[in-house]
């Protein structure tokens, strides 16, 4: 049978300290066919001359202004066309066998329109660290509707150790089966360009969810992450990526939540709608701008709400089953069993 292609999706923004690293590691794969798209968002900082050299393996795409990480993975999907489309950010190493365990994987189950490895985390140096701590092991939801990453920042002692279905895989470095692309995309794209950065793969992978599609996680699979933006650290982010993300947190939930959930969780949900609101207005006034951006967004925004339920092939159980204080995870063949089938 002929292999699955696969296309890498790269989108980098002054990322001249990582990217080489990055595509160096990414060479190791050996896996075939295999195309890598970079975006370019119009860096100053040398990006640009770096990936000159790599021209003759890499299908480059320069923008001549910042269209956020969002927009530019879209073009690169776009203009990609493998079977599977690995969104990789250029801060991230991929150690070989990366991308074979993944397909392998995606391809047992049909309705794995995700997969995703274990992410380890990474100083900027790009050392390897003797004594690792996971970077993400899949995204998870809260009663509160906030999303982490599974095990972030807990020891690879081999907790995450098995393959299991997950909520949703962390943009980073997720592997997205091209039909699932097609079916959730909107007019606009597979990542919503509204959100520019920050929080748009949960996005995705609540809609994926919704609309009938798994993730599924898969530990043989590792990389190394160097994460700039840490739970606990707003002061040691751009106050621009903090807007982001007070602005996306609403958008996400405009888009996706259902009412089931909203009627279950809804005072944990207002508790921390609460707490954001006022801490905008008490001691983070540069996040304000959000929630005019979040207007401005709303008519579309509730325009592709309408799109998604209007499709929606997830029943409120399955939905429900999700969400709660400690990580959800299911092995596979248990997933079916224990949460309601989609409708």
């Amino acid at each position: 049978m002929k292999p699955a292609s696969v296309s890498v999706t790269i989108v980098t923004y002054n990322s001249r300290r990582f990217i080489k690293p990055c595509l160096e590691w990414l060479f190791l794969q050996h896996y075939e066919p295999l195309e890598i798209l970079v975006v370019d968002n119009a860096s100053v900082d040398g990006t640009l001359e770096v990936l000159e050299a790599y021209r003759d393996r890499v299908r480059l795409i320069p923008n001549a202004r910042n269209v956020g990480f969002a927009e530019g993975q879209n073009q690169a999907i776009r203009a990609s066309r493998g079977d599977w489309v690995l969104t990789l950010n250029p801060d991230v190493l991929l150690l070989p066998g990366f991308l074979e365990n993944l397909v392998e994987a995606g391809q047992i189950d049909a309705k794995a329109g995700a997969v995703c490895g274990k992410l380890l985390s990474i100083e900027p140096d790009l050392r390897f660290p003797a004594d690792p701590r996971l970077d993400s092991a899949g995204i998870c939801f809260t009663p509160s509707l906030r999303h982490f990453d599974r095990g972030w920042h807990e020891p690879d002692d081999g907790r995450f150790e098995r393959r299991e279905y997950v909520f949703g895989a962390t943009a980073a470095a997720a592997l997205y089966r091209r039909d699932m692309i097609a079916d959730i995309s909107s007019q606009d794209g597979f990542f919503d360009p509204d959100f520019f950065a920050y929080r748009e793969d949960a996005d995705v992978a609540w809609r994926a969810q919704v609309l009938g599609w798994r993730c599924l996680y898969v530990p043989e699979s590792v990389g190394y992450h160097v994460r700039s933006v840490r739970p606990g650290n707003r002061r040691g982010v751009p106050p621009i990526l903090n807007m982001h993300s007070v602005k996306n947190r609403f958008l996400m939930r405009v888009k996706n939540v259902t009412g089931d959930l909203y009627r279950r969780h809804w005072l944990a949900i207002t508790a921390r709608d609460l707490l954001v609101v006022g801490g905008c207005l008490l001691w983070e006034p540069t996040s304000l701008p959000a929630f005019w951006k979040l207007a401005k967004c709303l008519r579309g925004a509730l325009h592709k709400r309408r799109q998604i339920m209007s499709r929606r092939r997830s029943s409120d159980e399955y939905l429900a089953g999700w969400i709660g204080a400690l990580p959800q995870a299911l092995p596979p063949g248990r997933l079916d069993e224990v949460l309601t089938p989609p409708l």
